[in-house]
């Protein structure tokens, strides 16, 4: 087997970072009576104590509200940015693509900029970090937005505890830009692998050309569906290796990182992995029980609460780790 080419180390910094999340809060509690289940049991099943979910917000007004958060965060005008990228498990709609619907939102049509979509499930947001670092890296771009905004309430039946209690809905959004030359900020290794043959493990099967809505059977295709237990077993097989690989590549070891930033993916998935990769949990960025698993705007979020909350400090260095159907896996080791 011919193995990767290594990454090279791209100067690039993250100058500011924003979230955003629906007005409405589910607690575990307003759930166990919706579900008239006795008291504290979807708590103790999915580990989420509340997540946000969209009433009336769309997933375009969440990414707008993010991105503003975001240049504030990262003392920026609109007019800086040359690129917007929406990396998201889920669509507004069909057609334009998510990044026109935001540049919509946004209602700024003087500013005229390039606009993408990069789609790789919850792994998405890693993936436009990866791409864009390389754009800004060789000069194409200077400031690039990119945007996860996930509204995944809409497609799971809570009903389904174990499997489908476990979505939030919101955004996130980060600034990349070239780092100064006195600065340590860079992105040193990146990688992804997709396993294939997970590919049916975690799925919504209707909104494309195989299972079209105006085909039977429509809603119930159009539900999230997950084998919970052989996706995880899939992911766990590969992943310490997967991650040895990577911090070999970075030429760092895993006392060099001042924290594991993952996807929020579940709680048994965050309660194993600190074994599984031989990282203390006290160094792991843990939102899931406030937030719950945002799909593809769950690794920004978490990268978001890293550097505000768990007080991710320039010149650290840290690990973006994540996995999403398909099934894929990967990583980023960047010194913020």
């Amino acid at each position: 087997m011919i193995s990767p080419a290594p990454s090279p180390v791209r100067r690039v910094a993250i100058a500011g970072t924003g979230v955003a999340v629906p007005e409405f809060i589910l607690t575990a509690g307003e759930l166990d009576r919706r579900l008239d289940l006795p008291a504290g049991e979807s708590r103790r099943v999915t580990g989420v104590l509340q997540r946000h979910v969209a009433t009336r917000e769309t997933a375009s007004q969440l990414a707008a509200a993010a991105i503003r958060e975001a240049l504030v965060d990262a003392g920026l005008s609109w007019e800086d940015i040359d690129c917007l990228v929406c990396a998201s498990a889920t669509m507004d709609q069909a057609l334009p693509y998510n990044a026109a619907m935001v540049l919509a939102e946004l209602g700024d049509r003087s500013h005229r900029v390039a606009s993408l979509d990069i789609g790789a499930s919850c792994l998405s947001f890693l993936q436009a970090l990866d791409l864009m670092s390389c754009a800004i890296a060789s000069g194409r771009y200077r400031h690039v937005m990119i945007a996860s905004a996930d509204i995944a309430s809409f497609t799971t039946d809570f009903r389904n505890l174990r499997e489908n209690g476990l979505f939030g809905d919101g955004a996130a959004a980060v600034v990349l830009r070239p780092a100064a030359a006195d600065e340590s900020s860079r992105l040193l290794a990146s990688r992804s692998i997709t396993l294939p043959e997970g590919a049916d493990l975690c799925r919504i099967r209707s909104g494309g050309s195989r299972f079209h809505r105006r085909g039977d059977d429509g809603h119930a295709r159009a539900l999230f569906e997950m084998r919970g237990r052989p996706l995880f077993a899939l992911v766990a097989r590969e992943l310490p290796r997967f991650v040895e690989g990577l911090l070999d590549e970075a030429g760092v070891v895993r006392d060099d990182l001042a924290l594991l930033i993952p996807h929020q993916a579940s709680r048994q998935a965050l309660d194993h992995l600190p074994k599984l990769l031989g990282i203390g949990a006290e160094r792991m960025v843990d939102v899931f029980g406030t937030f719950g698993n945002q799909v593809g705007a769950s690794l920004p979020t978490a990268l978001h609460f890293a550097i505000h909350r768990h007080g991710l400090a320039r010149g650290r260095t840290a690990l973006l780790l994540g996995s999403g159907a398909g099934v894929s896996i990967g990583g980023i080791v960047f010194t913020y």
